[in-house]
């Protein structure tokens, strides 16, 4: 099954208006694409529509929290983590309010919205942040449970969300763990470590690379802040060398936290994969993740590299 994670976004969010009253819903009027619609549809009484206006989006959020409420504060990712960074940083974070910043459209695969709208930066720049969580689901499955969490969870947090649709490779029983990596699949040559929609096209390499005799591990690095550091080390361990794959910047993204861990903890060769120190472009979002070499076939030659 092929489904978008802000999808699941909208569908957990209404799902928890259900049960939870102090669930609020706030978006910049552009409800109908991060799917807080859904929300608004059934508690019209807990939904504020901003406007275009994402700097109030943030600070309004906050202003929620301090009253005890539990905002879920949605835009496209580039907007929220970029036109209202200040508030998140000085009204959000610095007194460490519980506020949920969910940001969709991220990556590339935001497709014909263009290299303006693809937030290739947005964990860079959430990860920078103290206090931050910073959370990228694998597919809807985890996107569902990942906002459920995040309601349990008392702090700031960045959920990022697709806008493209991708390969379900959760059931329905799977068991989210905020703090800790999941590890997909089994191997001993490499680790590849991938987020978001990264992670079926990781799964994707490990099943070619197997049938050519490389036992590839495959994780799902779900949080990248607090990165699961101790499955890292055991990655670098037991593997010996690491790829990393992300929709995102190399340059202070999952790749890079990955590395802090390894050069601290336990030193060995690492590869990462994401978008260069460039912006997107507009264009089909599928064929820009290739064109960009964000593919299967891209860690397949990467780890044979090695």
């Amino acid at each position: 099954m092929n489904s978008a994670t802000r999808e699941a976004f909208g569908k957990a969010l209404a799902e928890l208006g259900a049960t939870n009253p102090d669930i609020v819903s706030l978006d910049a009027d552009l409800s109908c694409t991060t799917k807080s619609a859904t929300f608004a549809k059934a508690y019209p009484d807990r939904f504020f529509n901003m406007g275009i206006a994402e700097q109030d989006l943030m600070a309004t959020a906050a202003g929620l929290a301090a009253c005890n409420k539990i905002p879920f504060a949605s835009t496209f990712s580039v907007f929220a983590t970029c036109r209202a960074l200040d508030q998140i940083r000085n009204s959000i974070c610095y007194p460490h309010l519980n506020v949920k910043v969910v940001g969709t459209h991220a990556g590339p695969s935001c497709g014909e919205d263009g290299g303006s709208h693809q937030a290739i930066e947005d964990i860079a720049i959430m990860r920078s942040l103290p206090g931050m969580t910073v959370v990228v689901p694998a597919d809807d499955v985890e996107a569902e449970k990942v906002v459920h969490a995040a309601a349990a969870y008392y702090g700031p947090m960045y959920l990022r969300f697709a806008r493209l649709a991708s390969p379900t490779v959760h059931d329905e029983d799977y068991e989210f763990d905020l703090f800790h990596g999941e590890v997909m699949r089994d191997g001993t040559d490499v680790a590849i470590i991938a987020c978001g929609m990264m992670v079926p096209r990781a799964l994707d390499a490990a099943e070619q690379l197997a049938a050519e005799g490389i036992s590839a591990r495959v994780v799902n690095m779900h949080t990248i802040k607090p990165i699961d550091a101790d499955l890292v080390e055991a990655c670098a361990r037991e593997c010996g060398k690491i790829v990393t794959i992300e929709e995102a910047t190399i340059v202070g993204g999952l790749g890079s936290a990955v590395c802090e861990v390894v050069a601290e903890r336990c030193p060995v060769p690492v590869k990462r994969i994401g978008m260069p120190d460039i912006f997107g472009k507009s264009g089909p979002g599928a064929e820009l993740l290739d064109e960009f070499g964000l593919s299967a076939e891209n860690i397949i030659e990467t780890v044979k590299s090695f």
